[in-house]
């Protein structure tokens, strides 16, 4: 295996679908074609492929998220699902040893899970990002793999937000405030 690994963040239907409830909508929908690209590739490679995916409870009073945002990923429903291409292949190949989709309940992919520890495990030292929403999610888990001394690499055509001038701030703190690489 490889010292590199993929994160998929929060690529479902409640974030991406246009009846999704906290929706990207076009812009989410329009990476598609480059997440599936670049998550085959990585995958065929040997690299490791992490699906962060974020997880809530109806009216949970204790989550902060809950005053700032619509219910959104619950358990068990529609809009928790992948979206699009990525339900299928992700069926298709969970059960290969590089491939895991596991729950996230904070912005950060590392707040509260075992990434890191996943990571390390596996000497993993370089992660490229993709998904939603480049300003809250995929931001936060930049911010965290540098804090933690990873090589971070922002896939500009596999991340959106519903929020384009946040999406635009968050690309140039990639590279200019966290030393990300920005690939196309």
């Amino acid at each position: 295996m490889s010292n590199q690994a993929l994160l998929i963040i929060d690529y479902t239907n409640d974030f991406v679908a246009d009846n999704g409830a906290l929706t990207c909508g076009k812009p989410g929908q329009l990476i598609e074609p480059r997440i599936m690209k670049i998550a085959e590739d990585m995958r065929k490679s040997g690299d490791w492929v992490y699906l962060p995916t974020d997880l809530h409870k109806p009216f949970d009073s204790y989550h902060p998220e809950t005053k700032l945002f619509p219910a959104h990923n619950m358990r068990d429903t529609w809009g928790r699902e992948f979206f699009g291409d990525l339900k299928d292949w992700y069926e298709k190949h969970k059960s290969e040893d590089n491939v895991e989709m596991f729950d996230k309940t904070r912005y950060s992919a590392f707040a509260g899970t075992a990434l890191d520890l996943r990571l390390r495990e596996r000497d993993v030292d370089t992660l490229h990002l993709v998904g939603v929403c480049t300003d809250i999610c995929v931001l936060h888990t930049a911010v965290d793999a540098y804090n933690l001394g990873y090589k971070i690499v922002v896939h500009s055509q596999g991340v959106a937000s519903f929020n384009q001038v946040g999406h635009d701030w968050a690309m140039e703190h990639f590279e200019k405030v966290l030393g990300a690489t920005i690939k196309k």
